[in-house]
C-alpha cells in the first residue's frame, strides 16, 4: 500500500526487516526443538541463537542463487561458526516462509482488532449521545417513518461487534504453523520437533499439511477484512448521503484551514468518506485473488507466491488505515437535529400513513379499503401538493370511525421511539466512555 493510506504501526509489520527476522524466529525455533530432541548440541544451539543477517547480503547472496530462502539461511550461517550446519535441518522453504507469515498475520490481526475496539468505542457514544435525536427513516431512499440517529448508528454497533468476531475466528485460521517438510510427510523432521517449534512461537500446529499452509485459511482472513472494509463502505455511503445539500443532516468533520475544492470555495464534501469507499474496492478485489489462490496444483506450486506478497501487506495496512479514519469521522461528526427534525415535517404528515391505515383496520375498515382510502390522501399530497394531515383529517369516512385525540396521536413521532430504549438493552449499552481515538488532524487530501 502507498505511504499515502498507511498508518506506521502496521506497516511496520509489513516492513523487509521484520519479514526475514520472524523468519529467523522459526529458524531458531526449529533449532532449539532440534537440541530438545537430541539431534543438536545443545552447545551448537545455544550459539546459534546469534546468528543474524543484514538485507544488503540477502540481496547479494540472491543475486547469484535466484532463491530467497537460501539467500536468507546463508547470511544466517556466514554470522556464526561451523555450527551453521545445523541451520534449516530438514526444513522446506514453505516451513520457514508460511510460518513466519503466521507470526506477521496474528500481529496484524490483533492491531486490527484494536482498530475495531475503537471504533464500537466511537460508534456508541454517537449512539447514546443521539438515543432520541429525531430524524426521518428512509426506505428506497424516500421517506418512510421516524427514526432516531440513535438508533441508526446502534445497528452499525451491532455489525462491528460481529466483524470482531468473524476476525477473531479468521485469526484463529491463521495462526498456525507449519514444520512438516517438502510434501509433509515429516520425513526429515519428526512430528514432535514441529510441535515444539510451533509452541515456541505461540502458534498452534496445522494438524496436516503438504508442502504449504492450505490457502483457505488465509483466504478466509483476507476475506473477513474485506468485509469489515465493505461494512465500512456502508457506513461512510449512508453519511456521505445524509451531507448532500439537499438533506444535510450530518457531515463529516471540516476543520479551519481545510479546502473542499480547488475551484468553488464553498464546497465541503465528504472527501474521506469517499476515500473510504474507494479504498473498500480493493478489499474486495483483494479477496478475489486471495480465493483465487486456494486453488494449487498437487502438494504445492507457487502461484500464491508472488500474488500474496501483494495482497496480503496492501489488505492489512488498507484496512488499518480505514478503520482509522472513519473512526475519526464518526468521533467528530457533526449532526444536526433541527434540520433532521425539519426534514420529518417536509411531507405534510405522509410518513404516518401506516398509522392510520392500522388505526381504521381496528376501528373494523378492511386491510384493502383502509389501505386505498390513505393512499388516496397520500398521491394527492404527493402529485398535488395538498397537505395530507389536512385532508385526513377531513374525511368523513375517517373521521367517522377514528376521533380527532386519535389522530392527534397518530400524527405523531412518539410511537415509533416508545421502543427505542429496549434496543439499547438488548445490546447492553449501559454508559460511554470519554476516550477518543487518535487525532484526525494530520488527514489531509483524499
Amino acid at each position: 500500500m502507498i505511504p499515502r493510506y498507511s498508518r506506521p504501526e502496521m506497516t511496520s509489520i509489513w516492513e523487509r526487516q521484520l519479514y526475514f527476522e520472524k523468519q529467523r524466529e522459526v529458524e531458531l525455533a526449529a533449532v532449539n526443538a532440534w537440541a530438545r530432541d537430541g539431534r543438536i548440541p545443545k552447545a551448537d544451539a545455544t550459539k546459534l541463537m546469534a546468528a543474524s543477517f543484514t538485507l544488503e547480503r540477502i540481496d547479494e547472496l540472491e543475486k547469484v542463487n535466484d532463491h530467497e530462502t537460501n539467500a536468507f539461511v546463508d547470511a544466517l550461517a556466514e554470522s556464526v561458526g561451523p555450527e551453521s550446519r545445523w541451520l534449516h535441518l530438514g526444513l522446506t522453504s514453505s516451513d520457514v516462509l508460511d510460518t513466519g507469515l503466521a507470526l506477521q498475520l496474528t500481529d496484524a490481526a490483533d492491531l486490527l482488532e484494536k482498530r475495531l475496539e475503537d471504533l464500537e468505542a466511537a460508534l456508541v457514544r454517537q449512539a447514546v449521545t443521539h438515543k432520541h435525536t429525531l430524524m426521518i427513516g428512509r426506505s428506497h431512499g424516500v421517506h418512510a417513518e421516524p427514526i432516531t440517529f440513535g438508533l441508526k448508528i446502534l445497528i452499525w454497533v451491532d455489525e462491528v461487534r460481529r466483524h470482531r468476531k468473524r476476525l477473531q475466528d479468521a485469526r484463529s485460521g491463521i495462526a498456525v504453523g507449519k514444520i512438516s517438510g517438502s510434501v509433509g510427510t515429516h520425513a526429515n523432521v519428526p512430528p514432535h520437533v514441529e510441535e515444539w517449534t510451533c509452541v515456541a512461537l505461540g502458534l498452534a500446529v496445522a494438524p496436516v499439511s503438504n508442502q504449504i499452509l492450505q490457502r483457505d485459511r488465509h483466504a478466509h482472513f483476507v476475506s473477513t477484512l474485506a468485509i469489515i472494509a465493505c461494512s465500512l463502505d456502508k457506513f461512510s455511503t449512508e453519511l456521505r448521503s445524509l451531507q448532500r445539500t439537499e438533506i444535510r443532516e450530518a457531515e463529516e468533520p471540516f476543520e479551519a484551514g481545510r479546502h473542499g475544492s480547488s475551484s468553488m470555495p464553498h464546497k465541503r464534501n465528504p472527501s474521506r468518506l469517499e476515500r473510504t469507499s474507494g479504498l473498500a474496492r480493493v478489499l474486495r478485489a483483494h479477496a478475489q485473488v486471495a480465493l483465487e489462490n486456494v486453488t494449487l496444483w498437487h502438494e504445492r506450486d507457487i502461484s500464491h507466491s508472488s500474488a500474496e506478497r501483494v495482497i496480503l501487506p496492501d489488505a492489512c495496512i488498507a484496512l488499518d488505515y480505514m478503520l482509522w479514519l472513519f473512526t475519526t469521522v464518526v468521533s467528530d461528526l457533526r449532526v444536526y437535529p433541527d434540520r433532521m427534525a425539519a426534514n420529518v415535517e417536509m411531507t405534510s404528515g405522509l410518513i404516518y400513513s401506516q398509522g392510520i391505515m392500522l388505526a381504521l383496520v381496528h376501528a373494523g375498515m378492511s386491510r384493502q379499503e383502509a389501505y386505498e382510502k390513505v393512499q388516496k390522501h397520500a398521491l394527492d399530497a404527493w402529485d398535488q401538493g395538498a397537505n395530507f394531515k389536512e385532508a385526513v383529517c377531513e374525511d368523513q369516512a375517517i373521521c367517522e370511525l377514528l376521533t380527532e385525540e386519535s389522530l392527534a396521536s397518530i400524527f405523531s413521532p412518539d410511537p415509533h421511539l416508545r421502543w427505542i430504549e429496549s434496543a439499547f438493552e438488548r445490546m447492553n449499552i449501559q454508559h460511554v466512555s470519554n476516550s477518543t481515538p487518535e487525532s484526525i488532524s494530520e488527514v489531509t487530501t483524499p
